[in-house]
């Protein structure tokens, strides 16, 4: 066999691999995963990490792998990083870190095919010299589906398109239970009692509700392990305003709500709004 036959051989065995994975498995549209990320870049490089990140490493790194079948990059910009709360948190010093977010869907079933396709691609751009290093992972964690509540039931965008519908805004929460058993009880005040109640009359479309599993052994060392896997929640709001103008009124009591019905602590609350993918727009803004 000559060195071209072979070349082709392997490319033909390569294209059958593909066949055989889009034959097999799960394949819906639901969100069954998602990757949730806040990364603060190091002061002085914040034009060339946001380039870096949506030139290169949005699309090799996240969108161009199997399974992962939407994306969305938010910005906090200086003022939005003042109305985080509350200032002594638990996952987050100071409470003002990570001024950028992206968040990714994942098709439900492919998470642990999905995980050895990033370990791999990753250590792959880390030996290409394709990623960027002056940048603190603040809040990164693969995270498993628990809910998604509606603020107006069966009419509107489903969850599955809440990343490509242009929604102005976004808040992240994050709620650490007592214990494993207080989370559950935690998902089940959400969904039923406490999301219904605040999403009714509200500028929040939808939330949906995730919570963290352990990162794999063999992950990026840049990247710490996650904590509160078995205590933790991640909740997604998506805003129809912009964060700013509704944040007194709709956001700024969460914490208080939470804790006073003896279901945790609320560790993290922040807002964002979209990036403008291609520009450099609110890079001025965050310090």
């Amino acid at each position: 066999m000559t060195e071209r036959e072979h070349d082709r051989t392997g490319e033909d065995t390569r294209s059958a691999t593909y066949a055989e994975l889009a034959a097999v498995g799960p394949y819906g549209v639901r969100p069954g995963h998602a990757l949730i990320t806040m990364v603060e870049p190091h002061p002085g490089h914040e034009y060339a990490y946001n380039r870096w990140y949506e030139d290169d490493h949005y699309y090799a790194g996240a969108m161009a792998m199997p399974w992962m079948f939407a994306g969305r990059r938010w910005v906090a910009t200086r003022d939005l990083q003042l109305l985080r709360t509350p200032e002594k948190s638990a996952m987050v010093q100071p409470v003002t870190a990570g001024c950028y977010l992206s968040t990714y869907w994942i098709t439900d079933g492919r998470y642990d095919e999905h995980m050895r396709w990033t370990v791999a691609i990753n250590k792959r751009l880390n030996r290409d010299a394709r990623v960027y290093q002056d940048r603190t992972h603040v809040f990164t964690a693969f995270q498993d589906h628990e809910a998604t509540v509606y603020r107006d039931g069966a009419a509107g965008p489903r969850d599955f398109h809440a990343l490509d519908h242009p929604y102005a805004g976004l808040v992240l929460q994050v709620i650490d239970a007592e214990g494993p058993g207080e989370r559950a009880e935690l998902l089940e005040w959400l969904r039923a009692r406490h999301l219904p109640k605040r999403l009714a009359g509200s500028p929040s479309a939808m939330v949906t509700v995730f919570r963290p599993t352990p990162l794999p052994l063999d992950r990026m060392s840049y990247v710490k392990q996650v904590e509160g896997v078995d205590t933790r929640l991640t909740l997604l709001w998506f805003l129809e305003a912009d964060p700013r103008d509704c944040w007194e009124s709709h956001f700024a009591g969460l914490p208080e709500a939470v804790s006073e019905a003896g279901h945790g602590r609320v560790e993290l609350l922040a807002p964002f709004v979209p990036t403008v993918p291609g520009t450099d727009r609110h890079v001025s803004e965050l310090r």
